[in-house]
């Protein structure tokens, strides 16, 4: 494991006080409540500072992670050094699940965006859960086939979609993960990301990020108050996003 991790590992899951469920339906990217909390019942907690990497893309598979506070990304970066975010991910997500699975390398690296607070179980625990407790394979089942679906997405958005298109996309999808609820059609994104980390997401400059959430808050589409992005027209944004 390469996570350059603080602190000491406790045996004891921290409070899940920080991962309430937004108002706005999420997309599932863990597993369902009772299996999560029985699998990470004794498991290790990591502490990550922001931008510290938890793996690399090529590193071994030793353990699955369930986010407990904090949010991570997950990230290729080419050889010029061009990073593209495939996936935020906060409280009550898991990290890793591929790798434990069929016990191949890391695809992508893991990032902290946010100080983060992780639960850690081994393969060789994982193993011993999942021989107990054979519902866990078509959860995990839904897991991997959902990233997939959103890696598709991605790759058809990325050679489809106009500029445009892309950060609307990436807005929508920041919400549907992140996003509250504020009223008729308003949703908050409750994290505050980066127009560098949306640009990543994208698959653009940050520039030109720049340029059009400028333009769209001008046509009150996008708001932004104290740093955090809200949806104001979840419809028009999503009319920009269509293929």
């Amino acid at each position: 494991m390469t996570a350059e991790i603080q602190g000491t590992p406790s045996r004891r899951a921290p409070s899940r006080r920080s991962a309430r469920k937004p108002k706005h339906p999420r997309r599932p990217s863990g597993l369902p409540a009772r299996l999560s909390r029985e699998l990470f019942a004794d498991a290790e907690v990591m502490r990550l500072r922001a931008g510290q990497v938890l793996f690399r893309a090529g590193d071994s598979g030793d353990g699955c992670y369930r986010v407990e506070d904090g949010v991570l990304k997950r990230t290729m970066v080419s050889k010029s050094g061009t990073e593209r975010i495939l996936s935020f991910h906060g409280p009550g997500d898991m990290v890793g699940e591929l790798a434990i699975i069929d016990g191949r390398p890391h695809s992508m690296s893991a990032v902290a965006v946010r100080d983060a607070v992780l639960s850690f179980v081994s393969r060789a625990a994982f193993e011993v859960f999942a021989e107990k407790h054979p519902e866990l394979c078509p959860s995990l089942l839904r897991l991997v086939t959902e990233s997939v679906r959103e890696r598709d997405k991605m790759l058809a958005a990325g050679s489809f979609l106009s500029l445009k298109g892309r950060i609307a996309e990436t807005l929508l999808e920041l919400a549907e993960h992140f996003g509250q609820d504020v009223g008729p059609g308003r949703i908050v994104i409750r994290q505050k990301i980066r127009q560098k980390d949306i640009a990543a997401m994208a698959g653009t400059a940050r520039e030109n990020v720049t340029r059009t959430l400028n333009d769209w808050q001008r046509c009150r589409l996008v708001s932004r108050v104290s740093g955090y992005y809200c949806l104001e027209d979840k419809t028009q944004l999503k009319h920009q996003a269509k293929l």
